[in-house]
Parts: C-alpha cells; structure tokens; sequence
C-alpha cells in the first residue's frame, strides 16, 4: 500500500471505547470491520473456550489488531474477542470505508497482478425531477438569512409546491462558499430519507444557484416549541429527537456528517412529521474533518480543541438538543463564548439539572455527552442500537415512527399546500446579492 493510502486509511478510522465483559466481535457474525486495540486486554475465545489474550498499551506503543478478514471476505467471525480489561480503547474501520478510500482489497489484488481491478465507488444519485424557475409562480417567502432567501412557490401546470432556496453566486464566492454549496447538492442528490428534506433539482442563472426543495409547511420546530410551551415534554422530546436519530444513522452510513443540529433546522411537515433541513454545513467524511462551524452553543470538546471531528460530533448536538428540549436552553450557556467553551471542556457533569430533566433524562443526556467522543453512547459497541434500547425511549415505536404509523404529537394549523400562516414571522425582503462576475473556474457548472 502506497504511503498516500496508508494516510487516508489513517485518517478514516474511527475510535472506539469499550468496557469489561463486552464484545468487540462475536463469533459466528458476520464481519464488516476490522479493529486496532491500542489500549486495554481482550480474551480471544473459540467455541466457548479461551485460547489466548491481546494486550496493548500506548505507552509502550503496543498495538494488537483483529477481525482484517472482514475488509477481504464476507465471511463469519471465527473468534469472540471480549474485552477483560476495565476499559478497552480500539481504532475501527468499516470495509465500505474501506472500499470508498481504496476499491475493492480483491480489485487492489488484482491491479498488483496486472488486472484490471475494480472501480471504486461513488455515491448513488436519484434522478431528480425537471423542474424551473420560469415553470413556478412565487407564493411568499419561508426564510431569509445571510446567503439568500427560501421562497414557497407553486407549479404553474401541476400545483405542486416547491420551497426554492436561492443563492447569490457573488456572495457565494466572497463568503468562500463555493465547496459548502457544491457538497449541499451532492450530499441531498445522494440521500433519501422521510427525516430529511428531499431535493428535486437545481438550476442556476447568471447570478443565481436555486435548490427546489421539499416544502414543510409546519414550520421551524424552534418556533414552535416556544409558540407551544413544549419545553419539558418528554412525549415531545422523545419523537422529534428519535427523528433526528433516525437521520443521523441515514446520513452517517453515508459518511456525511451533519454539524449544524439546532432546532431552527428541523422542520415540521403539515402532517406533523419532522424534517432535517439545511446541509450547507454537512460533510462527506471518512476520517476526521477540522473546520470549525456550527452553533457554538452545540460546540463539541473537540469542535473546541480543534482535534478534529468525526461523526461523533453529530451525537454530541443530539445531547444538546435533547436538553434543551427538555430544560429550554442549552445546558452550556453562559455570558460569552469564551465562558461557554470553559463550561463545556469542563464537562457535563459539572451542569446542574433541573427537576424536569432529571432520571431517565438526565441519563440519557449525560450517556451522549460525553467529552471523549469514542465514549458517547452510539459510539460504543451497539452503536444507534444504544439509544433507542436506552430506558428513556422504552415503549417509543421505533418502527411505527419509520412507516408513519405513530401519530405525531403537535399537528400544525395547514389550511392549504400554499398556506404560509406558520412562517408569518418571517420578514419579506430581498435577498442579499452581490454582483458576478465569471471567474473562469467552472465551481458552478453543475447547477
């Protein structure tokens, strides 16, 4: 393997934490990743029976490494590997991973004997519907916000409505925007989820980028929840949190890390189901990515320390998200931001909890919020599983949430597929535009 590969396979594992009498792999299972211990002792067991016993530590620079088959063979594990340590510390790296970084390991085989190997794959994209402006008459304005506006408009032919989000190149390319809203397309051509606001098509003028988006007439949740009172429900929390967990697990099995959870980018259909909007900030990551963005106060540690983020950094803003569902605030607000970041590094368990957020809730929220992100909930062994097996959602219908069998609970007030009532608070105004001209790069040509 070339030293550039041997980087990027590097950068793309992800760190694990897991505890004694856990199970790193099981016998028997089928293999998709592969594990480096790089601190901690596991039992290597073989039909029931001990055999052996990996040990490593960092100070000696010790490493052990197990379960490479899966990265070769679709095959069963042919040993458990338990962890009988107190605590044990591995790097991970899932064979799609793999394959997306490197191709096939049978087709790099291949290339070395002089084949043709094998294509590496790239994201699949759905066949978007043809769909512009000069077809759709605007109805009135969703939102405004620094790099354009969001307008509802309605299909002169077929009535159909399309919430179209336009941006000004010129102000694009002075924000230094381009790769945000080039990876926006890309990333929500490449998803389909019922959690996630679908992109039919997008097109572009001489000073324009539109992105014709699903509308969701309920509005934004933020709104909502204060319209509401719905601080303090954990009936509320636990469906509009569990919909987000269910969009995290869609984008992360895609690579794509989210990185702006905030209630003001959920929004509400008119049936009442929730949404995720607003990829502008989410990547395509396979290893660590280090631009600092976000909301700070959803800032996780390493958003802080600039150590780099994973899709870790996702589930940390669902903590976030769900305290502040239940208490009304983020749980490290303080007087600026600097005295916020201390509170955070400082840690959650430092944060006083009100009666309201405490039990099941409390748990679950300090579960994710840990500041070692290898030890938040659904990174550890489990994964997703972790969170909606966790007593807080006991009972909650994980299955009739997905096939909408579980009525939501908060129906917005939507008279029409054109009422615009839930986003009166939003100002018409123009959106903000500075003048292009056509550098030559091409970033927009394929718009």
């Amino acid at each position: 393997m070339l030293s550039n590969e041997k980087r990027k396979v590097a950068e793309a594992l992800t760190e694990m934490t897991f505890s004694k009498d856990e199970s790193i792999i099981t016998q028997g299972e089928m293999g998709d990743a592969f594990f480096i211990l790089y601190e901690g002792e596991v039992a290597v067991i073989k039909d029931g029976k001990q055999v052996s016993t990996l040990s490593a530590k960092v100070e000696t620079k010790v490493a052990q490494y197990f379960g490479e088959r899966a990265l070769l063979n679709n095959e069963p594990r042919a040993a458990t590997i338990k962890v009988i340590s107190q605590t044990a510390k591995a790097l991970t790296l899932d064979k799609s991973s793999f394959e997306i970084l490197l191709g096939s390991i049978h087709g790099i085989m291949s290339e070395k004997a002089g084949g043709n190997g094998s294509a590496r794959p790239s994201p699949v994209q759905k066949k978007h519907e043809t769909v512009h402006m000069d077809d759709i008459e605007l109805v009135g304005t969703l939102g405004v916000g620094a790099f354009g506006k969001v307008e509802l408009r309605e299909h002169k032919v077929t009535g159909k409505t399309y919430a179209v989000k336009m941006m000004s190149k010129g102000y694009i390319v002075k924000m230094r925007m381009q790769n945000n809203v080039i990876n926006e397309k890309h990333i929500l051509a490449s998803v389909d989820s019922p959690f996630i606001i679908k992109l039919y098509n997008t097109s572009q003028t001489a000073q324009w980028i539109y992105f014709y988006l699903e509308p969701a007439l309920g509005g934004e949740l933020y709104v909502v929840y204060h319209r509401k009172c719905l601080h303090g429900s954990v009936a509320h929390a636990r469906y509009y949190s569990a919909s987000v967990v269910l969009a995290f697990e869609h984008l992360h099995v895609r690579h794509v890390v989210y990185r702006d959870l905030k209630p003001e980018n959920l929004l509400l259909t008119a049936e009442g189901y929730l949404k995720l909007t607003d990829m502008g900030l989410a990547k395509f990551a396979l290893g660590k990515t280090y631009t600092t963005c976000g909301t700070p106060e959803y800032f996780a540690p390493e958003v802080i320390r600039s150590t780099g983020q994973t899709r870790a950094v996702d589930w940390w803003t669902l903590g976030i998200l769900i305290f502040e569902f239940m208490v009304g605030s983020a749980p490290f607000r303080a007087e600026n931001d600097m005295a916020m970041y201390g509170k955070v590094l400082k840690g959650i368990n430092y944060i006083q909890f009100p009666s309201k957020c405490d039990g099941a809730s409390e748990e679950i929220i300090k579960a994710i919020l840990k500041s070692e992100p290898s030890e938040r909930l659904p990174m550890r062994a489990g994964g997703v599983n972790n969170l909606k097996q966790h007593r807080w959602y006991q009972d909650f219908d994980w299955d009739g949430l997905v096939s909408r069998a579980l009525t939501p609970p908060y129906l917005p007030a939507v008279r029409s597929h054109t009422d615009l009532k839930n986003f009166s608070h939003v100002k018409a105004q123009k959106a903000n535009h500075l003048e292009w001209k056509d550098d030559g790069s091409g970033w927009d040509k394929d718009f």
